[in-house]
């Protein structure tokens, strides 16, 4: 069976530099797969320009429509949804996300089949692909960029004026940090990547124990998850089959970490219905120590009460002040430095492209050639036949409204 994928050019605004595939992953898996060809859609702002797309011998061309799959980073426009083909891209609608309802509804209207790279999963519910990794790296580069400039010790240059994540972290050789305590919540992708960045610097780890007991002659850092800053209300053991079922049995206790911190990276996944790590009031108390905040995470008036609003790579820092509950500067010396971009892979796109092509190469390009043995594909499909599958029924109130 042949078939031929389409790169579709990326509309969104802000813009968005990334892509599925780089041109040399293109011409790999053109070698690879005797039946599979690519159409790449002309970009004026891809990371990776037509012409390298052309050397690589694969195809450039407005005309998507002999494509049997078009692939794409972020939402395709209504008005360029082309009917009656399967689409792969992040629809940000598994949420009930009000501002893409009418994205979904459209995408049922003209019988599109849409595959969400979120839910593309294993069979045990791990993400196969993502871009978690690069959001946590510059995520931790823009938090240690935003204590820089807070504290007046050095001024890391903007992640997107650099080529690669090599350039990144060259220029983090060139900082020396004070004696600091930086923590570190999550144990998944995004954390992992920020944690990279710590592990550059040389930052030594520390137990829960000693950051909580013990100040140090140097900088450290400590990665906690959901164990350590959750507990159960009755005061039982911690179980976590219970925490994902019962959030509500479970109370936070991050005011131990909050009493101990300076820079807070925030890379941890918050499920509803789960306990905030902070509120307005804790961050109120004279035992509040942390200044810096990088919430990679950014769920707006969340679970990290200091994150009133996503900011911009073009204005990546904002102030909260704590007792006003309102946005001042971001040095104010009273107020919490935030930093809460809500698109940090875009800062890296060459490296952020090619991580996610080659998972996306591994993951979904050999469901299309062996009958989809490992279920990939089903998952991730949203609809079919202008109807949603199964899966994503309890969508239906949703698109109805």
């Amino acid at each position: 069976m042949s078939m031929k994928i389409g790169i579709i050019r990326e509309r969104k605004t802000p813009p968005d530099r990334r892509v599925v595939f780089s041109p040399e992953q293109l011409k790999d898996l053109s070698k690879k797969y005797d039946d599979l060809s690519f159409v790449v859609e002309p970009s004026p702002i891809r990371i990776f320009p037509d012409e390298h797309y052309k050397k690589a011998g694969i195809k450039v061309n407005e005309d998507l429509t002999d494509c049997d799959i078009l692939l794409g980073v972020k939402e395709v426009p209504i008005d360029n949804l082309i009917p009656d083909k399967q689409y792969f891209f992040f629809s940000h609608t598994i949420k009930q996300q009000p501002y893409n309802r009418q994205l979904l509804q459209e995408i049922l209207k003209k019988n599109i089949t849409l595959y969400d790279h979120e839910v593309i999963k294993s069979e045990e519910g791990l993400r196969l692909v993502g871009f978690g990794r690069y959001a946590g790296l510059v995520g931790a580069y823009n938090g240690l960029r935003a204590y820089g400039k807070r504290h007046q010790l050095f001024n890391l240059p903007r992640a997107e004026q650099m080529e690669d994540l090599k350039a990144l972290k060259e220029q983090l050789d060139t900082i020396e940090l004070p004696n600091c305590k930086i923590l570190l919540t999550g144990k998944g992708k995004v954390a992992k990547g920020a944690k990279e960045i710590l592990d550059h610097l040389n930052i030594r780890e520390v137990s829960v124990e000693d950051y909580l007991h013990h100040e140090f002659g140097e900088t450290v850092f400590c990665q906690i998850g959901v164990r350590e800053y959750n507990r159960p209300k009755n005061m039982r053991s911690f179980s976590f089959e219970e925490f994902v079922q019962h959030p509500e049995k479970f109370e936070s206790n991050f005011k131990r970490f909050a009493q101990r911190t300076d820079l807070f990276i925030a890379g941890h996944f918050h499920a509803d219905g789960a306990p905030y790590l902070f509120t307005r009031e804790d961050a109120k108390g004279k035992y509040f120590r942390i200044n810096t905040i990088a919430d990679i995470s950014c769920d707006i008036d969340g679970p990290v009460a200091s994150t009133i609003r996503p900011s911009s790579i073009a204005h990546p820092f904002y102030g909260y002040h704590p007792q006003r509950e309102e946005e001042v500067a971001f040095d104010d010396p009273e107020a919490i430095t935030v930093m809460a971009v809500d698109n940090l892979p875009c800062e890296l796109p060459r490296d952020a492209s090619e991580g996610f092509g080659q998972m996306f190469a591994e993951h979904v390009i050999p469901a299309f050639f062996n009958n989809d043995k490992n279920g990939i594909l089903q998952r991730a499909k949203m609809t079919e036949n202008g109807q949603l599958t199964k899966n994503f029924s309890y969508l239906q109130d949703y698109v109805r409204e």
